[in-house]
């Protein structure tokens, strides 16, 4: 009983608790306010990226991230060429709600810049601020290696069928290529 895909969204949703917890404990009415606000907006995104995962989940016939990848090893085996229409939907929509989610533009509704307040960090400064910006940063580099893994074939190799070709592709480390992808 694989459950890869189940882990990596129950870990991905614990980010809404984060920030509530940031609106509440800065103990200003407006941050909490504000927090429950991103909290919610993270919840809907949070859901369309699960969509977008049980999609794959269903399309390669495993909750295990490593036969996910596995799925798409060999000549034009990537999800995007074998899932056709319903992949290529569900790569865009994970694609959008994940910039949606890390608080990218033109998503970051959270904390507008034409606000008095800034959101759920309003009295946070300094490192306290740093490091809210340094989750969002390192959530939208999990999202991106996310939807490598799902969608593009993660560390697998691309390969087109030509055998030489394919060879020397296969000499490239999956680092490469997941980092590549």
């Amino acid at each position: 009983f694989n459950v890869g895909v189940f882990l990596v969204t129950a870990i991905s949703s614990i980010g809404v608790l984060g920030i509530f917890m940031a609106g509440w404990a800065s103990n200003n009415k407006y941050s909490v306010l504000s927090a429950m606000r991103a909290a919610v907006q993270m919840i809907s995104y949070e859901l369309s990226l699960s969509i977008c995962l049980i999609s794959v989940v269903i399309l390669t016939g495993t909750m295990q991230i490593s036969g996910i990848v596995e799925f798409q090893t060999g000549p034009w085996r990537c999800l995007l060429f074998q899932g056709h229409i319903p992949a290529i939907m569900a790569f865009l929509v994970f694609l959008v709600a994940g910039n949606a989610e890390a608080n990218r533009g033109p998503f970051d509704l959270a904390e507008a810049e034409s606000e008095l307040t800034a959101g759920y960090h309003t009295e946070y400064s300094g490192m306290g601020f740093g490091f809210y910006y340094l989750a969002e940063y390192l959530n939208l580099f999990v999202i991106s290696g996310l939807a490598a893994t799902m969608f593009l074939g993660g560390w697998a190799p691309i390969n087109i069928g030509v055998e030489s070709f394919d060879n020397i592709m296969n000499l490239i480390p999956g680092i490469v290529w997941f980092l590549g992808k």
